[in-house]
């Protein structure tokens, strides 16, 4: 007997023989059947599933993969796994791309075991486990952008202030390409040091007189 807290999957197939072979393999999850994507839509609403299984040929005409982006749109943290065997590679590439994607695609007549283990990941990797791991890789790439933004800040700051200090004393205008080799850095981002220097009050303006083109200075 299938336990009534087992993972509920939706089979949009009108064959009976291949639902039967559904019912034998997927024997420990709970089932819920239709025929057509039309019916699976007005299912769905009362018994949200964990998993999908679409068939392409469909009853009355229709065709599976036109019903990807409604599905997506009602229950849009649902994996989705396409099986079929009237769908061209083309097809294939277009149902696993773009935001209203099926997360897997299989052929027919259907390996059981490659079934049974597509069905397993999903429950695992997808669905709402996949969004949060996706939430959270967002906030790690924001962290990382945040402490790259303060090393950076850093590094600048540290290098002004070696600058502030070689400079200050100098009654010449400075040598922007020899700093620039000393710190390893661009001749315009010496420039823009000295110029922040200078609007901070750290420098006096006759160290770095504004060029009307930085890039005529003296070297």
């Amino acid at each position: 007997m299938t336990n009534p807290s087992a993972p509920l999957i939706l089979i949009i197939e009108d064959d009976d023989l291949q639902y039967e072979i559904y019912e034998d393999a997927l024997e420990r999850y709970r089932l819920l059947r239709a025929t057509t994507g039309s019916e699976a839509l007005d299912l769905i609403p009362s018994q949200c599933p964990n998993v999908v299984i679409l068939d392409h040929v469909l009853s009355k005409g229709e065709k599976g993969l036109d019903f990807l982006p409604e599905l997506k749109e009602l229950i849009p943290f649902v994996p989705i796994i396409v099986v079929s065997g009237a769908l061209e590679v083309h097809q294939q590439m277009q149902a696993l791309q773009g935001p209203r994607r099926a997360h897997y695609c299989l052929t027919k007549p259907v390996d059981l075991r490659a079934l049974k283990q597509t069905v397993e990941t999903a429950l695992k990797e997808c669905g709402e486990t996949e969004t949060v791991r996706q939430f959270e890789a967002l906030e790690r790439s924001r962290r990382v952008d945040a402490l790259e933004l303060f090393s950076r800040s850093t590094d600048r700051l540290s290098r002004q202030g070696h600058i502030r200090e070689l400079v200050k004393n100098q009654s010449e205008r400075p040598n922007i390409s020899a700093l620039a080799r000393q710190f390893r850095v661009a001749r315009r981002t010496i420039i823009r040091d000295l110029q922040e220097l200078i609007r901070r009050g750290e420098l006096k303006p006759e160290i770095y007189p504004e060029w009307e083109n930085p890039g005529d200075a003296d070297e």
